[in-house]
């Protein structure tokens, strides 16, 4: 488990920076969960899931060129964020609410890792 916070402290000092969202996730996840039930385990590996998703759509769109046709003042840019947190939290809770797997994975290693049967 000391693997996977180094990874999320290193990736969350590099690419974030006054980041709410983030600052949550970072809190959560150092959190002791010895004596967490397995819900509360797994609801905070859907949050990582759909934070990491996220991330990922926004890269994403980076990488595509703006058009002329896009204003500044359209509705899209106006609530994009908050359209790509629902798509991000929407793709965690697909495929019958197992999302990407990212989620399962992440939880069954906090299981291995904290000895919780």
């Amino acid at each position: 488990m000391s693997d996977l916070l180094t990874g999320i402290n290193s990736y969350y000092g590099t690419y974030t920076t006054k980041n709410t969202s983030a600052d949550n996730l970072k809190d959560k996840l150092s959190g002791d969960y010895t004596t967490a039930t397995d819900d509360e385990m797994m609801e905070v590996c859907k949050e990582f899931e759909a934070y990491f998703t996220e991330q990922v759509f926004k890269a994403m769109e980076k990488m595509v060129p703006d058009s002329d046709e896009d204003s500044s003042t359209s509705y899209l840019s106006m609530f994009k964020d908050t359209l790509t947190q629902e798509y991000a939290n929407l793709s965690a809770e697909s495929n019958g609410g197992e999302g990407l797997g990212i989620a399962q994975m992440l939880y069954e290693q906090m299981k291995r890792n904290y000895g919780v049967e």
